[in-house]
């Protein structure tokens, strides 16, 4: 029987003129998940600071590993998708992102193991950080400062970044994977300079401002994203690899959030079987029997509807020596836009901006960030308290 613990009640119908009253917002929010996720280009700089502080350079001195495993679970297992997309195809060894509880079996001594934790406490983020003390791996630790990761990071005598808990792990993707891209930079895998960093950081800054609270739906690309998805079945594909990442980040945070059931991946894979949702129950044919001549305003909500949400890259082709855009990539997406036009299931689009893959990559999550929230906070629920996730934790004694 629910107990009535804060962030369980909330409303079916997404409240639409609450986003447009910063104070109703605040109210809503005690959390405070608007300003923590506000703080995305402030974290990159922090945890930039941190990571420079933590002598990473020692990492080269055994040469190149042979391949990199990044451990941990939610938002941080996340961090080793983001390595791999902006690593790229062409990295020189395997990245792999470890989401159980050790380490795979293969690795020893000529691998380089990055456990992450935002509370420093995971039993998948500690199991592999034991393991690679254990078997002369290599190790990096990230997580917060006097926790359990930070004792063994210094009993293996292994690099450690803190990075100090100020928010939900959700809310500090930017501030976990900094220190990762960073490891990985040091061990010659990747090129993210300073100025991708500042560039990034500035993106995200720039995003913030336009998807403040105070800014209205009308300009406000994260609210009017969130009524858009409200009282539907999401359906959050990427066009490209790196943006397939920021699409199962969507993901992530509308089921966390918002408390949406939503589908994400790759477009690749979308057109091998998922398109078909296109034209099932909740997509062509409930769109069918909507009445084309109705004001899409006063849509009276009856039966549930799919709304596709398109991250599209558009970015240059690693594999292309000849730096062309992402030719297939971009007529798959123009495709599937086509095929949801066709069949009345509305679609929104994000498009990547910037220059470097970390900065596009940004551009991509920054918008559907906020918007999760004020999806949240439109059904009046806590963005911050997830009663669920805490019951879990204490359920499987975590």
């Amino acid at each position: 029987m629910i107990d009535g613990t804060a962030g369980v009640s909330g409303r079916r119908d997404a409240d639409e003129a609450l986003l447009d009253n910063p104070a109703a917002l605040a109210e809503a929010d005690p959390g405070d998940m608007l300003r923590h996720t506000a703080s995305a280009g402030a974290q990159v700089r922090e945890s930039a600071a941190l990571a420079a502080e933590a002598n990473l350079s020692v990492l080269a001195d055994d040469g190149r590993p042979r391949a990199v495993v990044i451990a941990g679970i939610g938002t941080a297992g996340r961090t080793g998708d983001v390595l791999a997309t902006v690593a790229g195809p062409r990295c020189p060894v395997p990245v792999i992102a470890h989401r159980s509880a050790g380490v795979p079996g293969w690795v020893g001594a000529a691998d380089v193991v990055i456990a992450v934790s935002a509370s420093g406490r995971s039993p998948e983020a500690l199991g592999a950080a034991e393991a690679a003390h254990r078997r002369g791996a290599r190790l990096v630790a990230v997580g917060a400062p006097d926790s359990r990761l930070q004792s063994i990071a210094e009993q293996a005598r292994a690099p450690f970044i803190p990075v100090p808990r100020r928010a939900p792990a959700r809310a500090s993707l930017w501030a976990l994977t900094v220190p990762v891209l960073l490891a990985a930079r040091s061990l010659g895998l990747v090129k993210v300079n300073e100025a991708d960093l500042a560039e990034t950081a500035a993106r995200l800054d720039a995003d913030a401002d336009r998807c403040r609270s105070n800014a209205e739906s009308f300009v406000n690309p994260a609210k009017s994203l969130a009524l858009g998805l409200a009282g539907s079945i999401p359906i959050v594909w990427g066009s490209s690899p790196l943006a397939t990442v920021a699409a199962r980040r969507f993901g992530d945070t509308l089921s966390a959030n918002a408390r949406y059931p939503v589908v994400t991946g790759a477009l690749g894979e979308a057109g091998r079987g998922r398109v078909g949702l296109l034209d099932g129950v909740f997509g062509g044919l409930a769109e069918g029997e909507r009445d084309i001549f109705a004001d899409p305003a006063e849509d009276d909500g009856d039966g549930t509807r799919l709304r596709l949400v398109l991250l599209r890259d558009g970015g240059l082709n690693a594999d292309d020596d000849t730096d062309e855009p992402l030719a297939v990539e971009e007529r798959r997406a123009d495709a599937v836009q086509t095929l949801a036009e066709r069949r009345g299931v509305r679609c929104d689009v994000v498009t990547a901006e910037g220059g470097s893959a970390l900065e596009r990559l940004a551009s991509l999550i920054a918008v559907p960030d906020f918007a999760s929230i004020y999806l949240a906070l439109a059904h009046g629920l806590d963005p911050m308290a997830v009663p669920a996730i805490t019951e879990m934790k204490e359920l499987s004694n975590q």
